[in-house]
C-alpha cells in the first residue's frame, strides 16, 4: 500500500499567476514541503472565503454540496491527491454512510474546497511530494534573498531566464520564493521543475 502524507491548506496567491488562474499552496502537515496547485477563479474564491471565515449571504456550490451530504448522513472521509500528470493534480473523494463507501473522481480544487467545509483530511503520496513539492527551510531570522540567485534570476527584462538552470538550482529558488510568499512565481517555476525532473528521469512514480 502506498504511503500517504497528510496536507493542509496554507494559502492562495494574492494575484493571478495567469489569466483566470491562481496558485493554491498545500503544506505537508508535519514537514517543510509545499505543493503549488493551479486553480480557477471560482474555486480560489470559494477556498479564500473559507480561509478568511467569511459567511456568504447565500450558500455557494461547495457549501450546498457539503450541506446535502450532511443532510443524508454521508461523510467525506478524506480527499486523496493520487496522480500528477502534465502539470495537473488528480484527486478522489471517499464518502461513507457507515455501511457503504464510495470513491468519486474530482478536480483537486473542488475536492479541497469541499474538504475545508467538512473538516476532512487531505492526503497525497510521498512520490507526488518528492516530484512536485519543494522544501521551505525554517529560519530564525527573516529570510533574505540570495544575491547570486537574485542576480541570476533578475527580472529587469520582465521574463526571468530560468530554463537553463539545474534541478537543484530551481529547488533552491523555489524554496526562497515560498519563504517570501511569492506564490505566483513559485507556481510557474514549479511547473518548469516538474518538467526538468521528468526529462532527467528523476520522476520515479507511475502515472
Amino acid at each position: 500500500m502506498e504511503q500517504r502524507v497528510e496536507l493542509r491548506v496554507m494559502g492562495i496567491s494574492v494575484g493571478e499567476i495567469r489569466q483566470g488562474a491562481y496558485a493554491l499552496i498545500l503544506a505537508e502537515l508535519h514537514g517543510p514541503r509545499r505543493i503549488p496547485v493551479v486553480i480557477g477563479v471560482p474555486e480560489a474564491q470559494s477556498i479564500a472565503i473559507r480561509l478568511e471565515g467569511v459567511r456568504p449571504p447565500r450558500p455557494i456550490s461547495h457549501d450546498l454540496f457539503a450541506s446535502f451530504a450532511h443532510a443524508f448522513g454521508v461523510t467525506l472521509r478524506d480527499v486523496f491527491i493520487y496522480k500528477f500528470e502534465d502539470g495537473i493534480f488528480y484527486s478522489e473523494l471517499t464518502f461513507t454512510d457507515g455501511e457503504r463507501t464510495v470513491v468519486l473522481d474530482s478536480r483537486t480544487s473542488d475536492a479541497i474546497a469541499i474538504a475545508m467545509r467538512t473538516k476532512s483530511p487531505i492526503f497525497t503520496t510521498e512520490e507526488i511530494l518528492r516530484a512536485t513539492g519543494f522544501v521551505m527551510e525554517i529560519q530564525e531570522e527573516e529570510p533574505q534573498p540570495d544575491p547570486e540567485i537574485e542576480k541570476a534570476f533578475g527580472t529587469e527584462s520582465g521574463t526571468p531566464a530560468i530554463e537553463d538552470f539545474t534541478v537543484s538550482e530551481l529547488e533552491e529558488y523555489l524554496a526562497r520564493l515560498i519563504e517570501l510568499e511569492d506564490y505566483e512565481e513559485a507556481s510557474r517555476v514549479s511547473e518548469l521543475l516538474a518538467r526538468k525532473r521528468d526529462s532527467s528521469g528523476t520522476k520515479d512514480f507511475e502515472l
